[in-house]
């Protein structure tokens, strides 16, 4: 294994891990380390590798905007609950480094519902609006993972 390919599998690994934990950008991390890849190796192999990659990696960016957001529709869930929460995260990650972004995501989301639909109705709603993060978070990750399993066989066989 050249040292290129050790450094794009540490940069995809990071990628992903930057998918989880959303303060990298995830999904262009992984496929620009595809990319570095497939500039070095620099055969038609790889630049297929790399089509298969980003055509994996655009289609998930698509879905995991579609599906969630058919799932916010369908629970009553506005976009401007989900900006809330977005900007508390982004307080919280300065407030308390990391963890204070989950902690400010979800009391954004629950302060936005309690106030749009009353303290009684604002847990099932906030309920609602996680579960449909998380399904656009595992909807990247699969996409991901996807992408460096491409990868990886790439490797394999050039």
């Amino acid at each position: 294994m050249s040292l290129t390919e050790v450094l794009v599998a540490v940069a995809i690994a990071v990628g992903i891990a930057g998918i989880i934990v959303p303060v990298l950008p995830g999904t262009l991390l992984v496929l620009g380390a595809v990319l570095v890849w497939a500039l070095d190796v620099d055969t038609s192999t790889a630049w297929v590798v790399f089509a298969v990659c980003t055509v994996l990696l655009a289609g998930g960016s698509v879905v995991k905007f579609l599906v969630p957001g058919r799932s916010l529709k369908a629970s009553g869930v506005p976009s401007r609950t989900l900006a809330v929460g977005a900007l508390l995260a982004f307080v919280g990650f300065f407030v308390v480094p990391v963890v204070g972004m989950f902690i400010g995501f979800v009391l954004g989301v629950y302060l936005a519902e309690r106030a749009r639909v009353g303290a009684a109705a604002a847990g099932p709603s906030t309920r609602a609006a996680l579960r449909a993060v998380g399904v656009s978070i595992l909807i990247e990750l699969v996409a991901a993972f996807l992408a460096a399993t491409a990868w990886v066989v790439g490797v394999v066989v050039t």
